[in-house]
């Protein structure tokens, strides 16, 4: 049954399956754990990350193709939920009109990109996806009649996802079940099912040609296999599988504008996240996600701390100043890179494999 589950495709490290575990047991739990809106909305941008960045992942890690329009798809499916529920208002007709046109215009453009720059070079390709990529964040920024310009989208969703909203008269385990909770455990299922989905996938015939792709190109052609047919397919999938971490975004902030989901500074985080996780495994996204995002949201937190422990030492004090929780960040970044070249996972599986013998 799990093997089912995981598509045959286990973490193969004793310590790696104890970090997913504890990941996924935290994430269900957060709620009634960490109270306070803050935690559950650093639990709630992890879920939609991990769908996100294991969606890169499937393009880059699994196919070899590397594209700035990732960004895109993702504030596609953000703004297909804002702008359907702005419009048609907060009804369960809207929420699935603006998913399912989000994903209907990302299959669209996928498509289009890929047909038109999947026979170039991948740099051209890069190049390719940068320029369309930064059209539609201009355009989404000028068309304020409907994407709201650079101000946004404010919209309601359907009353079971309303604050207000009380599914039990009584707390359970202390904590009341309102709309934003239901919201989280929404978004916790869904990431849980588009994860072992993509999971599905690249371990299909299907993601073992898109391996084959990636490792050498012109054999996998050479022994008959359609390389453009393959990466046109994996852009699309990678497409939608985005889109969707979108509508999730939009679900959770019932709110949207250009800088929440089109931003070049999403992109950069994808990219980090995904070599720190580990690229090319999928579990990567779940680890790399959990800890980035951690640092990023609580590093500060901890740096006031240090620094109010360490207030006679005055160098040090002025070093871990929470105004330079950036430089720390990167720090980590940079320590990460170079004691885990392969990610967190590929270093755990290493580990393992070693351990064996």
């Amino acid at each position: 049954m799990i093997s089912r589950i995981l598509s045959n495709d286990y973490p193969r490290s004793k310590i790696l399956t104890g970090i997913l575990i504890a990941i996924v047991i935290g994430l269900f739990l957060q709620p009634f754990v960490i109270p306070g809106a803050k935690a559950i909305n650093v639990a709630a941008t992890i879920l939609y990350f991990i769908v996100l960045v294991a969606s890169f992942d499937l393009l880059l890690g699994y196919t070899g193709i590397f594209s700035f329009a990732h960004t895109m798809f993702f504030g596609i499916g953000a703004y297909g939920v804002a702008v359907a529920s702005t419009k048609m208002g907060p009804g369960w007709d809207s929420l699935l009109i603006g998913v399912g046109g989000a994903l209907a215009m990302s299959l669209v453009l996928s498509f289009v990109i890929g047909l038109m720059s999947l026979r170039v070079r991948a740099l051209f390709y890069a190049m390719i996806t940068l320029a369309v990529a930064s059209a539609f964040l201009t355009m989404a920024g000028q068309f304020s009649d409907i994407t709201g310009g650079d101000d946004g989208l404010n919209f309601k969703l359907p009353e079971l996802f309303s604050h207000a909203y009380m599914l039990f008269d009584k707390p359970i385990l202390g904590l009341e079940i309102n709309g934003k909770i239901l919201t989280y455990y929404v978004l916790f299922f869904m990431a849980i099912f588009l994860f072992l989905a993509m999971l599905r996938i690249v371990n299909s015939p299907f993601g073992r040609v898109l391996q084959a792709i990636r490792e050498n190109d012109f054999r996998a052609e050479a022994i008959g296999y359609r390389i453009v047919i393959f990466r046109i397919w994996s852009n699309i999938l990678a497409a939608l599988f985005a889109t969707l971490a979108g509508c999730m975004l939009a679900l959770w902030l019932r709110y949207n504008g250009p800088d929440t989901s089109l931003s070049f500074t999403i992109m950069i985080d994808i990219l980090l996240i995904v070599v720190i996780g580990g690229m090319g495994t999928m579990y990567g996204a779940v680890c790399g996600a959990t800890f980035f995002l951690l640092a990023q949201n609580y590093l500060q937190d901890l740096l006031k701390m240090a620094s109010g422990v360490t207030g006679n030492i005055p160098v040090l004090s002025a070093i871990l100043t929470p105004d330079r929780w950036m430089l720390w960040l990167g720090i980590l970044f940079v320590l990460s890179v170079y004691f885990l070249p392969m990610g967190i996972v590929g270093k755990l599986r290493i580990f393992a494999m070693k351990k064996k013998k």
